[in-house]
């Protein structure tokens, strides 16, 4: 998989946007697998994609990632494009359209649970036995990180120490993200069952 984040940012470019049926040409090559074809859609409709999730999303950074999982799914999903049903552009805003909504729904429930278990108005507790209990289960989970793989062990971390992203945690272990969410659920079943949390 190529990295568009390689050397390109999600914003437009001076040059002009390539004609219509250029694009569908693109996006041909790009069903075959071709990284160049697929740097030329990611340049030329780069922009566009960005500006409809921004709308959706407001917020910059998390715009720019969500822009970044469009292209990723771009790429995983090429070779389903018809042409005969409609332009390479708008099947690609289609998509960003539903990830941006996605986004949205998903922080939204994120906020939500936050707010559900905020415990900032309730009851006074033993502090000294809070860090007891804090120090052992990170014990447990240091030693239960110990028996992953490597990779496992790097990807969990990525991901939910580091908050990456599937596609970007790909892309710092230079692996297929199909290969990296097999490590990752093997890792966190192999965590589940060493820590002893039941499902």
């Amino acid at each position: 998989m190529p990295d568009p984040q390689r050397g390109r940012r999600a914003e437009p470019d001076d040059g002009p946007p390539p004609a219509a049926d250029a694009v569908e040409t693109l996006m041909a090559r790009v069903a075959r697998g071709d990284e160049q074809a697929f740097g030329e859609v990611y340049d030329a409709l780069a922009g566009a994609v960005f500006g409809l999730v921004r709308r959706v999303l407001r917020d910059p950074v998390r715009s720019e990632e969500v822009t970044q999982e469009v292209f990723l799914q771009v790429w995983q999903t090429a070779p389903r494009f018809d042409a005969r049903r409609g332009r390479a552009k708008t099947w690609i805003l289609t998509l960003a359209h539903r990830r941006a909504v996605d986004a949205v729904r998903h922080d939204q429930a994120a906020s939500d649970r936050d707010a559900r278990y905020d415990w900032s108005g309730g009851p006074a507790y033993d502090q000294v036995a809070d860090e007891v209990t804090v120090r052992l289960e990170h014990e447990q989970v240091r030693r239960c990180l110990g028996t992953l793989t490597e990779l496992q062990r790097e990807a969990v971390g990525l991901a939910y120490y580091q908050g990456h992203t599937y596609a970007q945690v790909a892309v710092m272990l230079e692996a297929n993200p199909a290969t990296v969410k097999t490590r990752l659920r093997d890792g966190l079943i192999r965590l589940r069952d060493c820590l002893g949390v039941t499902a």
